[in-house]
């Protein structure tokens, strides 16, 4: 792999990827494939900016009178699929459930709107100010996709084949995979958030799940027999790096189950788990609060709770980690 002067990623026959060198909410990879005449985006950034950097970048690698003519979107949260907004034109293909999704999640004004409304001096205010205020909506819409699909979906993008996949219920009910076969590569979505010891990253927060269905989805990533893997966040990996993240899901899996089977509540299940440090390298541990307790829901069979009462605990005990044991914050 070489760094082009554009700062893309350079994965061989025409693929490329965006990969934000920062960690944190909302920096999400993203895809280019340039083929005969045409062009792919798998998922896009956040915000109008950030889309429109991507497309800047994208542009100088497409022949002329190329443009972006569809978008593939892994999943339906807003940090892989609004900035399809700025290519208007482009078809916009994701599995029939994302597109169900869409309904339940906040929008591009909803959620700037809660960002900028919230008081800066509560836990939940601060928190989203400080992960979410450096986005800019202000001139995003709504994107709706144009084709949806169940099963499988056979695409060619100028000569080259894309094979995209749905997935069970995992990081969303409505993830999907990104196969290129030509160019040995698998785009995962958010069913992989990758961390290696030259570049960590975070804890994965899975809003779905079980988490035997992320662990799922990672294995059909495996089956597809790639050898390079573009994960939702963090730096690309090979296939042991994928199966070392299976042994990341397979521990939370573990000790969820296990705490759950002693009594323990879903928040002193994942405060236990924070606190055992198996990963130190991985920031926002607050996230395994909602993992975790997605995973005693679906032990329990409970009902799905409002994404404002998650973020406001997940914000609470993002304070709590960040507050030394004698009170005072440095």
């Amino acid at each position: 792999m070489t760094k082009t002067p554009d700062a893309l990623t350079e994965l061989g026959r025409g693929l490329y990827a965006w990969l934000p060198e920062r960690r944190g909410w909302g920096l999400a990879n993203c895809g280019l494939l340039v083929g005969a005449g045409t062009a792919l985006w798998i998922d896009t950034p956040y915000d109008p900016p950030l889309a429109a950097a991507f497309l800047d970048r994208s542009r100088a690698l497409l022949p002329a009178g190329v443009g972006i003519d569809r978008v593939v979107v892994t999943h339906a949260n807003g940090d892989h699929f609004w900035g399809a907004g700025v290519v208007p034109d482009a078809e916009v293909v994701c599995t029939r459930e994302a597109r169900r999704h869409l309904c339940f999640e906040p929008g591009p004004a909803e959620l700037a709107a809660l960002v900028a409304g919230s008081d800066p001096a509560s836990p939940l205010g601060g928190y989203l100010r400080r992960h979410f205020g450096v986005f800019d909506w202000s001139s995003a819409g709504r994107v709706r996709p144009d084709t949806y699909f169940t099963g499988e979906l056979e695409l060619t993008v100028g000569g080259h084949p894309v094979r995209v996949s749905s997935l069970p219920p995992a990081h969303t009910a409505g993830d999907l995979l990104v196969h290129l076969p030509a160019q040995d590569v698998v785009f995962t979505g958010d069913v992989v958030f990758a961390s290696t010891p030259e570049r960590p990253g975070d804890h994965p927060v899975h809003w779905a799940g079980p988490l035997a269905g992320v662990i799922g989805a990672c294995e059909r990533a495996l089956a597809t027999g790639a050898g390079t893997f573009v994960p939702g966040h963090g730096p690309v990996l090979d296939r042991a790096g994928v199966r070392g993240h299976i042994g990341y899901l397979e521990r939370v899996r573990d000790r969820a189950h296990a705490l759950h089977a002693a009594g323990v509540p879903a928040g002193e299940a994942a405060r236990r788990v924070i606190a055992e440090r198996a990963h130190p390298e991985l920031g926002l541990p607050e996230r395994l609060l909602v993992t975790i307790g997605t995973e005693y829901r679906h032990l329990d069979g409970a009902e799905q709770p409002s994404l404002m009462s998650v973020m406001t605990e997940l914000a609470r005990l993002a304070e709590e980690l960040a507050t030394p044991p004698d009170g005072r914050r440095g």
